[in-house]
């Protein structure tokens, strides 16, 4: 039985990637500030596995580095790490305060940084591990109204590189970029119309569900990814393969 930790786990893909793990038979930790979500208890899984849930901040690198640590003293053994957790908020770059862009990139980058970075000594003290994140196809092109979110993911595909090439070969890194995926946050943000209007630009013409992003995971953890570190892995229903246009709130006008 493997351990996992997966960060952001209560919710969307991050819940998805923990019951994926668990389905195949692995101990499942999951860090993250909220409960999970209604029928995703603690304990046993059909499948042999099992998830925990402890309540963890990963911008807090004192708390990230305790549960570690803690998950290692009482399995003796940390195998895949999905730095998972992630926040994105709305809004256009004259209206992006300080508060919330530090917020989104403590969370979104520095809290996969703080993850990797304590599970890591870990990792090399027994010789093997395998290290994943939720990138985005935001990371990797101009989009509008997320700003700080865009540029927390981008910073999430060059530490994927980096730990690669860094750990070899010993550790292995890779995150995985989803396009539009029909999460709570998603919900949260976009009007039925907006996801509509989204599913229109694209060419699989839906969101992905979570359990395609933690399918995903779950192959980049196995054995068959033997050969495969330092990669960011698009699942985005051919969303970026061509010129398809951005939503634009409309055109730019002068202040004042």
């Amino acid at each position: 039985m493997r351990t996992v930790i997966v960060s952001g786990a209560s919710s969307g893909i991050g819940q998805a990637t923990a019951e994926r793990f668990a389905r195949a038979g692995d101990h499942v930790v999951n860090l993250d500030v909220a409960p999970p979500s209604p029928g995703a208890p603690d304990g046993p899984r059909e499948g042999g596995g099992e998830v925990h849930w402890r309540e963890v901040d990963v911008a807090d690198w004192d708390a990230v580095r305790e549960e570690v640590d803690r998950v290692h003293a009482a399995r003796g053994r940390l195998d895949v790490v999905v730095a998972n957790a992630g926040i994105s908020i709305r809004h256009g770059i004259c209206e992006l305060t300080e508060a919330e862009a530090r917020r989104t990139l403590d969370v979104n980058l520095m809290g996969v940084l703080a993850l990797w970075r304590h599970s890591v000594p870990h990792m090399l003290r027994r010789g093997e591990g395998v290290l994943l994140a939720t990138a985005s196809v935001n990371g990797s092109r101009g989009y509008p109204l997320y700003a700080d979110y865009n540029a927390s993911k981008a910073g999430v595909a060059s530490l994927c590189q980096t730990f690669a090439v860094e750990l070899s070969p010993l550790i292995r890194t890779a995150c995985v970029a989803p396009g539009a995926v029909l999460t709570p946050m998603q919900r949260a943000e976009y009007t039925e119309a907006m996801l509509q209007e989204v599913n229109e630009r694209i060419p699989a013409r839906r969101h992905a569900l979570p359990e395609e992003i933690a399918a995903m995971f779950h192959f980049l953890a196995s054995p068959e990814a033997a050969f495969v570190s330092g990669q960011q892995f698009t699942v985005d229903g051919a969303e970026t393969a061509g010129a398809t246009t951005a939503f634009f709130p409309g055109p730019l006008k002068p202040l004042g």
